[in-house]
């Protein structure tokens, strides 16, 4: 799994501007770009899906395993793996919490059927 280099996780976890478009199954094409909530946690690029693992994207993502972002004004192609490590998802918690404070739609995003749908956005491998 490649890492994401420091200066572009910064300006990632920086940025309330986070699209994801997973590819359809021909691997060529993507959906349209959804604006979702990211949080980055020891270094490492999270999202969750707002309608869990029934989520359209969220479906496409775990079929497909790749796609695209955009965040903070550049474009990347990335690869999605599923998280199911409780801690782990504690620690993401936690990162929702700080980042998303006061949100109406935070509460919904630390529950059980949205951590269920918690994915990590690595760059893709050339």
């Amino acid at each position: 799994m490649t890492t994401w280099p420091a200066e572009t996780i910064e300006k990632i976890a920086a940025s309330d501007d986070f699209h994801i478009a997973p590819y359809h199954a021909d691997g060529k094409t993507t959906g349209t770009l959804t604006w979702i909530w990211s949080v980055v946690v020891d270094g490492r690029l999270f999202v969750r899906a707002y309608n869990g693992t029934s989520g359209r994207w969220y479906r496409s993502a775990m079929a497909q395993r790749a796609g695209k972002i955009t965040s903070a004004g550049e474009g990347f192609e990335v690869e999605f793996t599923p998280i199911d490590d409780a801690e782990l998802c504690d620690r993401i918690d936690a990162a929702y919490e700080k980042k998303y404070a006061g949100s109406p739609y935070l509460p919904p995003m630390i529950d059980s059927a949205r951590r269920a749908a918690t994915v990590e956005v690595t760059p893709r491998e050339s």
